[in-house]
This record gives structure tokens, sequence and C-alpha cells, in this order.
């Protein structure tokens, strides 16, 4: 995680959440991370609908130049990515993960920018949502005035929390003597055109 916005984020979520997958909707409150709200968004899992914006920071709408709520989150990426961004969200929601993605963004005019983008599980009323952020490496004078109009994903890496998937941690849990490589000896693996690696909780780069 290179970016200080992605690390607060991450830090606070992790802390809401103590040994659970991952912290209730209500307990995150928006003074605590106001420092960094003009860059976090959630999203709504719809199945086969994609997933919405239910809220969208104010600097993370001025880089597109237009309100993200109910827009996909899905339709922001080109079919190879689509497809590799969508297991990923699949992956979090279901196994507890949380993902850092380097996501290389343009202009119709040419323009371009880095965003580092964070993706973590959140419950709410006993479903799945995705808290993330997005935050620029740079922010470009451009910003607010040409929209960004397509971006790729340039890298991507899995974070397990608690060093392996949750899926994994209730399988064993009650195993005494047990052991269970983490997932950090996992290294890397393919999610479509992209390769995605792998690190535990104590593994702060993407």
């Amino acid at each position: 995680m290179k970016h200080a916005t992605t690390q607060a984020l991450y830090g606070y979520w992790n802390r809401l959440r103590g040994s659970k997958p991952a912290p209730e909707r209500s307990e995150i409150e928006p003074g605590d991370i106001r420092t960094i709200l003009g860059d976090t968004f959630i999203l709504e899992a719809l199945g086969d609908e994609g997933y919405r914006f239910r809220l969208a920071g104010t600097r993370m709408c001025a880089a597109y130049c237009r309100e993200l709520k109910g827009r996909d989150f899905l339709r922001m990426w080109s079919d190879k990515d689509r497809e590799a961004m969508e297991t990923m969200l699949q992956t979090i929601t279901n196994d507890a993960a949380a993902a850092v993605l380097g996501v290389e963004s343009r202009t119709d005019r040419g323009q371009s920018v880095d965003l580092e983008i964070l993706l973590l599980r959140m419950r709410y009323q006993g479903y799945a949502r995705i808290l993330g952020s997005c935050a620029m490496m740079e922010k470009p004078y451009w910003i607010g005035i040409h929209p960004v109009v397509s971006q790729s994903i340039s890298s991507l890496r899995l974070i397990w929390p608690d060093e392996q998937p949750f899926f994994l941690r209730k399988v064993n849990a009650g195993r005494e003597g047990h052991a269970v490589a983490p997932a950090s000896h996992l290294a890397y693996r393919r999610v479509g055109h992209l390769t995605v690696y792998e690190g535990g909780k104590n593994q702060p780069e993407a």
C-alpha cells in the first residue's frame, strides 16, 4: 500500500473488524475518516446486475467529472479487466480478502494519472458490501476539468488480513494442532489475464 489514504482506510477497517471477517456498516463513522472521505466509496453487490455505487466521495467524482452514485463499478473497466475485477470482488465478498490495485487512468485527450484503489469487505443487514478508496498518486491540473474516460489495471495484490481465506479459518476452527500454511506462501496466481500476488496481513507493499 503506497498511498497514505489506502493505508489509513485499511488500518481503520482492520481495527473495526477485530476478529471478525469484516465490520458492520453501522460501525463505520464518517467523522473518523473525514480527512479521506472524499476518496472513499461503497459498492452494493447486485448479482448479475454488477456492483453499483451506493456512495462515492467528492474527490473521486471530480476525477470522472460526474456523480458516480447509482453507476455500475464494473462498467468503468475494459472487457478483459472487467472479468478479472468481477472475480476479485467475489473473492473479497466470499473469502474476506482485501485487494489493492494499481490503475492507469486516462482522459480522451491522452492525459493520464496513476490511481491506487483499495477494496474491503463490509457487512450491511446480513449482506456483503464493498468499502473502498480511490487515491491519485499525484494531482494533475486537469482533474475536475477533463474526465477520466478509461482505465486499466497495472498491478493487483490480494491481502488476507488473517493470513488465510475466511473459509479455511472456519474449516480448521477446532482442529487442535492442525497447521495451515498462511496464504502469503501462495506467492501468486492467475485471475483472468492478470497475475495476482497474494500476501498476509503484515505485507504493506502493493
